[in-house]
């Protein structure tokens, strides 16, 4: 796990979503993950640090409502996988318009894929594509930690009822991608508490039993 990165957690907008703010320490450029409302308390946070990237683990709204405001204030590019990219730019993709909710934002700077590394400093977090909640989630692994989005919680995994959710697509992509990676690598939700990977093969309905 070398090296030792910096995690901060912000929960914000409406849904109480996991915000995590990266970098390999004090000074270094940041990867914002999930931007996802409260903009002028996400600002107080990042104060004036660089900004290397933002990435939305998917193109849900209550994970993208800061998105705009943020990437305009600091010209920091904003990364999506490609299944996702249409869907943040219209409050109906986004699934925020069902609840009255306009989140959006404008197109992508880069469309991601499964393989791809996003960089900032010395911290380099792989993209891994875990698809399900909706087809263009990702998770973030890299360090011993994965910034998971929907794709998994404690205890639990992400919603598949919304347009684009698939069952059968998420529990395949828990099993392959997932289940499989180190047991003490530290889990962030999209929303909820950290959890580990050995913990959840231990207690996740939806992880394989050993």
């Amino acid at each position: 796990m070398s090296p030792d990165i910096d995690v901060v957690r912000l929960t914000l907008g409406e849904l109480d979503t996991n915000c995590w703010i990266v970098s390999d320490g004090a000074t270094g450029p940041l990867v914002v993950v999930d931007p996802a409302g409260d903009y002028a308390r996400l600002a107080a946070e990042l104060g004036s640090r660089e900004i290397a990237a933002i990435v939305l683990t998917h193109g849900h709204f209550d994970h993208l409502g800061a998105a705009t405001a943020l990437r305009a204030a600091s010209g920091a590019p904003l990364y999506v996988h490609e299944a996702d990219a249409d869907a943040i730019t219209t409050p109906k993709g986004s699934g925020g318009a069902q609840f009255g909710i306009m989140h959006h934002t404008e197109a992508a700077d880069r469309l991601l894929h499964s393989g791809d590394i996003v960089s900032a400093g010395t911290v380099e977090l792989s993209v891994l594509h875990t698809p399900g909640h909706t087809p263009g989630c990702i998770c973030l692994y890299g360090h011993g930690h994965l910034f998971a989005g929907d794709t998994v919680f404690a205890g639990s995994v992400g919603r598949t009822d919304f347009p684009g959710g698939d069952a059968r697509v998420l529990r395949r992509s828990i099993i392959e991608k997932i289940a499989l990676l180190p047991g003490d690598t530290i889990v962030h939700p999209g929303h909820g508490p950290d959890t580990t990977i050995a913990r959840e093969r231990r207690i996740n309905p939806f992880f394989p039993r050993a």
